[in-house]
């Protein structure tokens, strides 16, 4: 009997000691609660105080940008050496897509010759930091722009050079390539008409698509799929061709057509998917070197400053018919590749995959009516061309 005494004190005890230590838990998490609601309470009610402090600190920073900015203008800001041109020589000169890879070397060359430059840009593929180095300059100016919307202002000359050229860049969005290449052409065209300025279409090799003739002379029609993957800028820049000597004709305005074979060179840009950059990223980056297909296909690669040359030759120009600018230097795509692997070194192997659809086989200009016309033709050899572009992308690199 004292034993079973004895153990049910025991049992009472624990049983009393686990209600004590249950009513002490729950005691706790009610005061937690309470705290916890005193907390929420204490911000809810500080709520509005934190709001106008906040907007205090961004209205402050804000006018700290601004005097920096300020103080940014204050600091002299140094330019490349400009030509001066009095009023009768010194032109406006409006380029469309004038922060991409191409305009933005013309953008280069015009204002050292000491014309006023307008750049407008919607910087899809176009970069401010390709023209960062002139703005400010009294003769240049940046305008955030779209072209398929209408452009109203002033200028004597304008190079139309806005569209995605890379196959990546102008698949991403056909139908905004299309508009870009034809809604956009016919502002600039109607642009001309109205301020009675000269305009030069930059076409493209593109307009040949595969050809059946080698090499392609301007008077070559062309072998393009209407309804492939390359369609919107292929077939874009062939109405843009059109709607240009449709104006040409029934609305007398001076043009002037490029068609605008492989580039390169530096501000290229690194992902673009073109064979250049492809090649060069592969082998900076021991990634290997991708040839689409077997690397028999051929292309002609000319360096961006004899295409700047050839643009501006054509302008000032009176040629009216398209004009081809190319290196009709041709190699094939495994030649290419050597020649990159040969110039970076590492252990890049070149790797092939899948051939693209609708990838031209054959690509060289002929460019006797460039020679013969605009007294036209390349000057920088394939290998001074590569090793300036490789120092570009290595740069790149570094910055990254």
């Amino acid at each position: 009997m004292l034993y079973l005494s004895i153990k049910y004190k025991i049992f009472v005890g624990l049983l009393v000691s686990a209600s004590l230590i249950a009513s002490t838990y729950l005691f706790g998490i009610h005061l937690a609660s309470l705290e916890t609601r005193d907390i929420y309470k204490e911000v809810y009610n500080s709520a509005p105080q934190l709001k106008k402090d906040l907007e205090e600190a961004i209205s402050r920073v804000r006018g700290l940008e601004e005097k920096l900015r300020a103080v940014e203008l204050m600091v002299p800001k140094t330019y490349d050496e400009v030509t001066y041109l009095n009023y009768l020589k010194k032109k406006r000169i409006l380029i469309t897509g004038g922060a991409g890879f191409v305009g933005s070397h013309l953008v280069d060359k015009l204002m050292k010759s000491g014309h006023d430059v307008v750049v407008v840009d919607n910087f899809f593929t176009g970069r401010r930091k390709n023209v960062e180095h002139w703005i400010g300059h009294a003769n240049f100016e940046l305008i955030h722009h779209d072209i398929v919307n209408p452009l109203y202002i002033e200028v004597d000359k304008i190079y139309h050079l806005a569209s995605p050229a890379s196959p990546p860049h102008y698949m991403e969005n056909p139908v905004k390539t299309i508009k870009t290449n034809s809604l956009g052409t016919l502002n600039m065209l109607g642009l001309a008409k109205r301020v009675n300025a000269t305009i030069l279409i930059a076409s493209t090799s593109e307009v040949y698509g595969d050809p059946e003739v080698h090499p392609q002379s301007e008077t070559y029609w062309g072998h393009v799929n209407p309804i492939g993957p390359r369609a919107c800028y292929d077939e874009g820049k062939r109405i843009a061709e059109t709607l240009t000597y449709a104006y040409a004709k029934m609305e007398d305005v001076e043009v002037r057509v490029a068609r605008i074979f492989n580039t390169y060179g530096p501000r290229m840009h690194m992902n673009d998917g073109r064979v250049v950059s492809n090649f060069i990223l592969g082998a900076l980056q021991n990634n290997g070197i991708t040839v689409y297909g077997g690397g028999q296909q051929t292309r002609s690669f000319q360096y961006v400053s004899d295409l700047v040359d050839g643009l501006i030759a054509l302008m000032e120009s009176n040629y009216t018919l398209p004009v081809n600018i190319g290196n009709p230097s041709e190699h094939t795509i495994n030649e290419f590749a050597t020649i990159i692997k040969g110039m970076i070194g590492g252990n890049s192997e070149i790797k092939h995959i899948a051939a693209m659809e609708d990838d031209p086989q054959k690509r060289k200009p002929d460019i006797k009516r460039a020679k013969e016309y605009l007294g036209w033709e390349p000057k920088v050899s394939l290998n001074e061309g590569l090793k300036k572009t490789v120092d570009y992308f290595k740069q790149e690199l570094k910055l990254m």
